[in-house]
């Protein structure tokens, strides 16, 4: 069975910027990533070098940023009250981290640029953005998708979502 519009795939992967040897990171630890072709789960260029794959194909794919996280957009910083991030209480806050936000289209990733008593400054731009990725994919499965799923537009069970 091949990867098209509508199949449930499962893959592994292994994420590095394009050109290095560093792992950003991978999917190996645990269950493999499920995802329903077609409906824009995953990152546009990776559905893309998905397309016709097979159970078993281990492959690397370059995506470019555009088709990845986005090209940077300058001037994405705000200040953010400490109680919209996402993040365990009493955390301590650090220039550099990763935090999610909640905003009025869901949950959103920011990286702490300044910290203050009561709010934080961050950069909104995911911290992908503008970068040329590397992952290293191999398909582990592939199914036909429920109509369900298709309804709801996402995978559901091991490594998909959850309801």
């Amino acid at each position: 069975m091949k990867i098209e519009h509508n199949k449930v795939v499962q893959f592994h992967y292994r994420l590095r910027e394009q050109g290095a040897d560093t792992e950003i990171e991978n999917s190996h630890s645990g269950e493999p990533v499920a995802y329903l072709q077609g409906h824009k789960n995953i990152i546009r260029g990776l559905e893309e070098a998905m397309l016709s794959r097979e159970v078993g194909d281990v492959f690397t794919a370059d995506i470019e940023a555009i088709y990845a996280y986005g090209n940077r957009v300058e001037g994405s910083e705000q200040r953010v009250p400490i109680k919209h991030l996402l993040v365990k209480k009493n955390s301590k806050l650090k220039k550099g981290m990763i935090v999610s936000i909640q905003t009025d289209q869901g949950e959103r990733q920011a990286t702490i640029i300044k910290t203050g008593k009561f709010n934080v400054d961050v950069d909104t731009n995911h911290p992908l953005a503008g970068k040329n990725l590397t992952f290293d994919v191999e398909v582990v499965d592939i199914r036909d998708a429920t109509e369900e799923e298709i309804a709801h537009g996402h995978a559901h069970g091991i490594g998909g979502h959850q309801h």
